[in-house]
């Protein structure tokens, strides 16, 4: 277990926002920063915000180093499966990748009924809806509960930190958001990737729950694998030695994802509706080394941890300097 007092000297040296002046087209995501280089390259920073419901609800000391560096894990895992975006990493917190066109759907693979945003099947299911994402689901499931099989839910993509839209494969065929080989292509590495994850996961103990996945196009239409792949932002991981008791005794199961802050915050407010409560500094802390944990459960790796007396945009300033000048 990671201490949350070891996070500490982190809490001033947050990563919340990123400038970066002498690099051309910068565009702002959610939780990234990224740059667009004349010779096609782009530069995408994570930073420490944590988003969910649309929303940024604070930062997180050390996430954005989390997230890189587990996605790095998982495409170096994936690369045979599916092409991905990655040229370089400069820094912890730093990939330089392929300029891609982002494709217009973003793919969430799902093996359990369950999730707490207005896009999961789980909030949907207890409505009484029965038919999400043209597929049909069973009377009498229970949350948690696992899927007769794996599914995909996809959504259109919500640029501009809009919200995403649910759609079934075929509306997204038939209103041409994508063509139908573009669709069995996604489908094919969707499956494939969460297959993998699943299996790697069940390894290290944990269940791949849900994860999303983003795509996008090279210059020769390619479909290439780009943003993130099987992180604790984009992935929901539940424990495998306590799930089958928990959900017998109708408890959530134990987990070390983005719920963790979301059900704090759905505890005291409709997030979607109402202002964000200011999160504890404590729960900060305790979020960040919830996300260490993850990284190292995930990866089998020990993290790395960064000097806590230089500024990460100080540290990151200077890792792309040498990059690019390199």
């Amino acid at each position: 277990m990671i201490d949350p007092k070891s996070v500490e000297p982190y809490l001033d040296r947050v990563l919340a926002e990123v400038s970066f002046p002498e690099l051309p087209n910068h565009y702002k995501g959610k939780v990234r920063d990224n740059y667009d280089l004349p010779d096609g390259r782009r530069i995408i920073v994570a930073t420490d915000r944590l988003s969910a419901f649309d929303r940024i609800l604070t930062s997180i000391p050390l996430k954005g180093q989390v997230l890189t560096q587990t996605a790095r894990f998982w495409f170096e895992a994936t690369g045979d499966i599916c092409p991905n975006h990655v040229l370089a990493y400069p820094d912890p917190n730093v990939v330089a990748c392929r300029r891609l066109t982002i494709m217009p759907v973003e793919i969430v693979v799902r093996d359990y009924l369950a999730g707490t945003t207005g896009t999961s099947i789980w909030p949907m299911y207890k409505a009484g809806k029965r038919e999400m994402y043209g597929i049909r689901f069973p009377d009498g499931m229970r949350e948690n509960q696992k899927l007769p099989q794996t599914i995909i839910t996809p959504t259109t993509k919500a640029f501009d930190a809009g919200h995403d839209e649910p759609l079934s494969a075929a509306e997204i065929v038939e209103r041409k958001v994508l063509t139908r080989p573009q669709w069995d292509q996604l489908s094919r590495y969707a499956l494939a990737l969460f297959a993998r994850g699943r299996e790697m996961a069940a390894r290290r103990g944990l269940i791949l729950v849900d994860t999303k996945y983003e795509f996008g196009l090279d210059e020769g239409g390619r479909i290439i694998l780009a943003d993130e792949i099987h992180t604790p932002d984009s992935s929901r991981y539940w424990f495998a030695d306590s799930y089958e008791a928990r959900v017998a005794a109708g408890q959530r199961p134990e987990s070390f994802d983005k719920d963790f802050v979301r059900s704090w915050v759905t505890a005291r407010c409709n997030p979607y509706k109402d202002p964000i409560p200011e999160i504890p500094r404590e729960m900060r802390l305790k979020t960040a080394a919830v996300y260490i944990e993850a990284f190292e459960r995930i990866t089998g790796q020990t993290f790395a941890w960064p000097d806590p007396k230089v500024a990460p945009m100080e540290r990151i300033g200077r890792a792309l300097k040498g990059y690019l000048n390199g």
